[in-house]
């Protein structure tokens, strides 16, 4: 059973929930992608935006929970490349999320020794979004916790495009030669390096897909689904998805 470490706003649901997980079989690496925050506000009548601030408000909370239980990289799908082709005004509130959420949430971060991290292109950002979440890396640079990796600004067709463009100029550099390409050459060359691949991969609001993230890397990441829209996944679903995952046999294609 796993020692939980307890953090502001913690309840004993929560708790006890997190308790019951196998510390011996803790995902290292939990992917989210955090779907359903328009949704979940038009069904209460309220405009797109309130949703995505709803959502914003949901990932300390789940950032947290995964430190509480000993997971160790943490990965948000915060914005897609695709999600450019929203409408304007939705797109300019997620690119000011950002300077809302570090000031507001940065102190309690640090204190739980968690380091932020960024996997995408910053060519598009706008420069408060990409100063927000630099100063955010620089001010959580020293720690050495659980790494809250937003994924922002990122598609995977496009990263592994940009893998094997690469590959292709150090070929012809005579840098590398084609029988030295395997797999874990070609992940050296994508955004996520070097983190370790997705054990567990979560998905909110009801979609069964996953969306142009990280195709690569969750090549064998468990995936688990549920209706629930990212602003109100609690703690608690959170450690219920952890538990599926223990509950699983991850047999990488053998016996």
């Amino acid at each position: 059973m796993i020692p939980f470490k307890k953090w502001f706003g913690s309840n004993t649901e929560g708790e006890e929930a997190a308790r019951s997980l196998a510390a011996d079989n803790i995902p290292n690496h939990v992917a989210v992608i955090m779907d359903g925050n328009g949704r979940w506000a038009q069904k209460r009548g309220l405009p797109r935006v309130a949703g995505h601030h709803s959502g914003m408000k949901n990932v300390k909370k789940i950032t947290m929970a995964a430190n509480s239980i000993g997971v160790n990289v943490l990965t948000l799908y915060a914005f897609s490349t695709e999600n450019w082709k929203r409408p304007k005004e939705e797109v300019d509130y997620l690119m000011k999320l950002p300077l809302e959420f570090f000031p507001k949430e940065i102190d309690e971060l640090v204190a739980n020794n968690v380091r932020i991290r960024m996997t995408g292109w910053q060519e598009g950002l706008p420069e408060y979004t990409l100063k927000a979440v630099q100063d955010a890396i620089d001010r959580t640079a020293g720690n050495t916790g659980l790494i809250l990796n937003f994924a922002l600004n990122y598609g995977s067709r496009k990263e592994m495009l940009r893998g094997i463009q690469q590959i292709a100029q150090d070929a012809l550099d005579g840098k590398l030669k084609p029988e030295e390409i395997d797999e874990a050459r070609f992940s050296k060359y994508l955004l996520t390096d070097p983190l370790p691949e997705p054990d567990l991969l979560i998905r909110t609001s009801g979609e069964l897909r996953i969306s142009n993230f990280m195709l690569w890397q969750l090549a064998y990441s468990e995936l688990w689904f549920t209706e629930l829209a990212w602003p109100e996944f609690t703690e608690e679903r959170f450690y219920e998805a952890v538990q599926e995952y223990q509950r699983r046999a991850r047999r990488y294609g053998g016996l």
